[in-house]
């Protein structure tokens, strides 16, 4: 049997689940409130090589930090130093090279690197394999491609004098970054400097094997020893906000230690925020730069994250003599490494 709900019993009953709700809010909202907000910049386009930071997010490794995390896309490694130095951003993916040129300019207003990423910088020049340059020396009389004031460039000069070459007796043509490789395929240019992990893959991407039909020239190794990419952080983010800090290289890590054990579930996650990317090309891309910039032996023995003061010391020399800076910061004034996780949490192991 039932009985008809007097009009009187029903607004008690509307007034009790709105008050419920209600009162609900200053809980719900506490808990937002607890949440540091954090805003990160890539350093470029979503590609196979940012894959971790969106693992990141999908496993709960940010929100178990309290931290809330809002990543976008870049449009370089240095300016994604510039815009955190600028205040646009707390946090970024960015060029150690870059915070080394603007620690020097704005002592203590440049961001500080947290995390290293990329052991190795991935400046590279390339030249075609049938190529008549097979060494350094023969790039003298020739002529290279590079984006105006692209870094690959601006080092070019220091293994130029490191390697016994004339670096005035090579031509320059800058150019758009996305149409190096084409250059250099047409002919239009006999070599290029580039950006490794990029290049890599666009040459890929143009039907071409990169490992067969064209030689490499790491800077790595000819004597420009440089650190590359990593996580860095504001000032302002650094001094008023520690704990937050620590907890973003806590969940980066995590998210790095999975991805190289498992690097599909990384795609994945890549994926699902950018469903149109070639899955096949970024596994590749990401798993290229894990073996050639990330998984280096010094990260074997150090871990994943750090850097040796003596080599960040004699890179800040190399970017000083570069760039032909007025002064050089030092190595505590770049990389900070008071949040790093302990060593075994960093110990990584070649997938």
């Amino acid at each position: 049997m039932s009985f008809p709900v007097s009009r009187r019993a029903a607004v008690v009953a509307v007034s009790v689940a709105l008050g419920a709700s209600l009162a609900a809010l200053p809980v719900r909202e506490a808990r937002a409130q607890q949440l540091t907000p954090i805003k990160f910049v890539l350093d470029w386009k979503l590609q196979g090589i940012h894959a971790w930071y969106y693992l990141a997010e999908d496993r709960g490794y940010f929100a178990a930090e309290k931290l809330a995390v809002t990543i976008d896309q870049g449009d370089g490694s240095a300016a994604a130093v510039t815009k955190v130095m600028a205040g646009a951003y707390d946090a970024g993916f960015g060029d150690v090279n870059a915070v080394i040129q603007n620690a020097a300019a704005k002592p203590g207003a440049a961001p500080v690197m947290v995390y290293m990423v990329y052991n190795r910088a991935p400046f590279a020049l390339i030249v075609k394999a049938g190529s008549p340059i097979r060494t350094l020396k023969d790039l003298e009389g020739r002529t290279l491609g590079s984006p105006a004031g692209g870094a690959a460039q601006r080092m070019f000069p220091l293994m130029a004098a490191r390697n016994g070459v004339d670096a005035g007796k090579v031509k320059w043509t800058s150019m758009a970054p996305n149409l190096q490789e084409q250059m250099l395929l047409k002919d239009h240019v006999e070599g290029s400097a580039v950006f490794s992990v990029t290049s890599y893959m666009n040459l890929v991407a143009q039907g071409v094997d990169p490992d067969k039909d064209i030689r490499w020239f790491h800077y790595g190794d000819h004597g420009v020893d440089l650190y590359g990419n990593g996580v860095l952080v504001s000032r302002q983010l650094l001094r008023d906000k520690p704990q937050a800090v620590a907890g973003l290289v806590r969940a980066v890590n995590k998210a790095v230690r999975d991805t190289v054990t498992d690097p599909d579930a990384a795609i994945a996650a890549l994926m699902k925020r950018e469903p149109l990317l070639n899955q096949a090309l970024e596994k590749r891309r990401l798993l290229y730069m894990l073996r050639t910039v990330m998984l280096t032996p010094e990260v074997g023995t150090g871990g994943i994250g750090d850097v040796n003061d003596a080599r960040m010391t004699r890179a800040i020399g190399q970017v000083k003599e570069a760039f032909e800076l007025a002064n050089a910061p030092t190595a505590g004034e770049v990389f900070d490494r008071r949040f790093l996780p302990p060593l075994a949490e960093r110990k990584i192991a070649a997938p």
